[in-house]
């Protein structure tokens, strides 16, 4: 993989986070991210409006914890296009305790919104083991 792509990745304000139900019907939602120590990435449930707390999100990782998270950049100069994704195993975890506020943390260094409204969680936690990517300047990928 090009060694920038997780800079890439690291760097992008939206993922979409793909999950599945537990009768295999694919779920996609974008989510604010960080990703920290370079294989571990957090995203919270956060304050934004949403009509249920129970997420289907939170019930796909329950019942299947394997999850991809998506970035890309397009753009209409077609030579400039690229994307990257990571595959790793999601958990769930809460925004309280010294794990949890490490999380917060580190999300709230990229999201400043968070200083001011923290996410009431619960957080997901992604151990990254696979990355994958591609891009017009370097179009080889395993994808």
């Amino acid at each position: 993989m090009d060694p920038s792509a997780r800079d890439r990745f690291a760097a992008a304000r939206v993922a979409r986070l793909a999950t599945v139900s537990e009768d295999g019907r694919p779920h996609l939602v974008p989510v604010v991210f960080a990703v920290d120590a370079g294989e571990v990435l957090w995203t919270a449930v956060d304050g934004k409006p949403k009509t249920t707390r129970a997420l289907w999100r939170l019930r796909n990782i329950t019942a299947n914890p394997r999850v991809s998270l998506l970035v890309d950049s397009y753009a209409e100069d077609w030579s400039t296009l690229w994307w990257v994704r990571a595959d790793g195993l999601a958990t769930i975890a809460p925004v309280t305790g010294e794990e949890g506020a490490a999380a917060v943390a580190v999300l709230a260094r990229k999201y400043p919104q968070y200083l001011t409204d923290p996410p009431p969680g619960p957080l997901i936690r992604v151990e990254i083991d696979r990355w994958v990517s591609w891009s017009a300047a370097t179009p080889h990928t395993d994808a």
